[in-house]
């Protein structure tokens, strides 16, 4: 998501010098037949040191009112006008009226692809097409109409597209200086597998005859030859490797946090440990894969706070998580010390996501209804989810834009509160994370079992728009409300609970005291930090503080 900043790493071996990925964003999507209530889910973090965590609103014109301004989405910059279409839908976040779904990773690919003079970028291909399109299939047709008609200014991009029917996963980069448009492939994800990508194209080889199934660009192949990108057969062309070529950081800042969630959801895939790590690229993961159990929405949730854990990349276990298990190192990604390049571990969790959420679309139900964007702010580990529906008519004061941005704090934003939060735990993690996760795993699963109910009341005024709209707005507000303040008391507990590096004692009742009534703490535990780091300080700066043998 976002630009990708690209910091130099060197590999101590090498006299080249691979590019390191740093802003990066994480897409999950789950078909149907591999979920356990027969939804679609599709993940996104988006993840930027700039962006803020809010929740985009728009609501459809009564008519077309002659031109639209776009603007690009990393930078404000204003781009240019398109004309307004004549019908368009409400969208809420990433998702749209009838359920339809988009969310994205950049990959970046070659750079001589970008059209400087272009005026639809990667965010305003999703945010207008969310307008104008009810299906993914609709949705395909409108980004390539746009892109070839107006331009496509950004680089390459990985997008997640989806309704209550269809997921697919679709790549693309445009054409370089006064070649307007793009050229793209789309890959419908069979049913019953999953899928997934993160800042890295997927898409190889593509079959060119099965129009259900993939979709593509009739110049794909041959402006590749055009421009001398390839020289190969038609059945061997591969889009990742001509158009965004595999590097070590394609594998490990990127294809890892892939490889990371796949691990976790079907059996054999420790084999593409060494690619994940960067050192083997020719043994490349598939494009989706087929979970061993099916998969639930929370387990989606539970997915998108992953650090590695378990893994050789784990970023609790080294003496880098500061002896508290933080599983987060502070940017840049690459380092050096004595001459030599090191690098940091990019997780699916990150520190800098403004917003994410795991959409999930049902057709169960009506589209109306059938789309839910469970959404929320900040460092998934850290923080909560709550439902929003697809056809809601306004958002939550917490989410709203303008509330606060980047450099305006906000006491009534929930980005705000939750950074309040997640910043104040990296200091004890491995503690206060447990507490915070309490808090979420509870939320999350009572939401989950209320949204039953909520769509029971639903389904009895489903044929009355108006009605419907009020009734699922008035639950996502008040919800989104409720998340709020169980977050505001959850700041308040944390910063009584572990002043000054204590850890306060606690009983049924709250926080003990000492036994005499006067409102003081009983003696507070004094964790400390764990060997590792002992370890790690007495090797460093052992002689100046050891305590001499008596």
């Amino acid at each position: 998501m976002k630009k990708i900043i690209l910091t130099a790493l060197l590999l101590a071996s090498a006299a080249a010098a691979p590019l390191l990925r740093s802003e990066a964003c994480t897409n999950f999507i789950v078909t149907k037949g591999a979920s356990t209530d027969g939804s679609i889910l599709v993940s996104y973090a988006a993840d930027s040191h700039q962006l803020y965590g809010a929740l985009y609103k728009y609501n459809p014109l009564a008519k077309a009112a002659g031109m639209m301004d776009i603007y690009e989405w990393d930078t404000g910059k204003f781009m240019g006008r398109i004309p307004q279409a004549p019908v368009t839908y409400s969208t809420v976040g990433n998702m749209n009226e009838h359920s339809l779904v988009i969310a994205e990773t950049t990959f970046g690919g070659l750079s001589q692809l970008r059209d400087p003079e272009a005026v639809m970028d990667y965010g305003s291909l999703i945010y207008v097409t969310l307008q104008r399109a009810k299906t993914a299939r609709e949705a395909i047709a409108t980004i390539v109409e746009l892109a070839n008609t107006y331009g496509y200014a950004s680089s390459g991009e990985s997008f997640s597209i989806a309704d209550q029917n269809e997921a697919w996963i679709m790549e693309l980069i445009g054409k370089g200086p006064g070649n307007k448009g793009i050229v793209w492939v789309a890959r419908r994800i069979p049913d019953g597998y999953v899928c997934a990508h993160a800042n890295q194209a997927r898409i190889t080889q593509f079959p060119k005859n099965d129009p259900e199934n993939c979709l593509y660009a009739p110049d794909v192949i041959s402006f590749a030859r055009e421009k001398g990108l390839y020289e190969g057969s038609d059945e061997e062309f591969s889009f990742s490797d001509t158009y965004c070529p595999l590097d070590f950081s394609g594998m490990r800042a990127c294809e890892a946090r892939v490889w990371s969630f796949f691990r976790r959801i079907t059996d054999g895939m420790d084999r593409y440990l060494d690619y994940a790590m960067g050192y083997n690229a020719a043994n490349r993961m598939p494009l989706w894969v087929k979970p061993t159990d099916k998969i639930s929405p929370k387990e989606v949730f539970d997915c998108m706070r992953d650090h590695y854990e378990g893994t050789p990349l784990d970023m609790t276990q080294d003496v880098g998580a500061g002896g508290v298990g933080l599983g987060y190192r502070w940017r840049p990604m690459s380092w050096q010390v004595d001459g030599k390049t090191y690098i940091n571990e990019r997780a699916t969790a990150t520190q800098q996501t403004g917003f994410w959420f795991v959409a999930q679309t049902r057709d169960h139900v009506p589209a109306s209804m059938g789309g839910i964007l469970w959404f929320g702010v900040d460092d998934a580990a850290t923080s909560c989810l709550t439902p929003i529906y697809c056809s809601v008519t306004d958002v939550p004061e917490c989410f709203r834009e303008g509330n606060g941005h980047m450099t305006e704090y906000s006491p009534t934003s929930a980005f705000w509160l939750f950074n309040r939060v997640t910043n104040f735990a990296y200091m004890r993690y491995d503690a206060m994370s447990k507490d915070i996760r309490k808090v979420t795993d509870q939320w999350e699963n009572d939401r989950l079992e209320e949204v039953k109910r909520i769509d029971a009341e639903a389904l009895k005024v489903a044929s009355k728009p108006k009605a419907l709209k009020k009734l699922l707005t008035a639950y996502s507000t008040s919800t989104a409300d409720e998340l709020f303040d169980r977050w505001s008391a959850l700041d308040r507990y944390l910063l009584v609970k572990y002043i000054d590096g204590n850890v306060k004692k606690e009983d049924a009742g709250g926080f003990k005291d000492n036994g005499n009534g006067r409102n003081i703490p009983a003696s507070p535990d004094t964790p400390g930090y764990d060997q590792r780091w002992k370890r790690a300080v007495a090797a460093d700066h052992g002689k100046t503080i050891i305590q001499p043998e008596e």
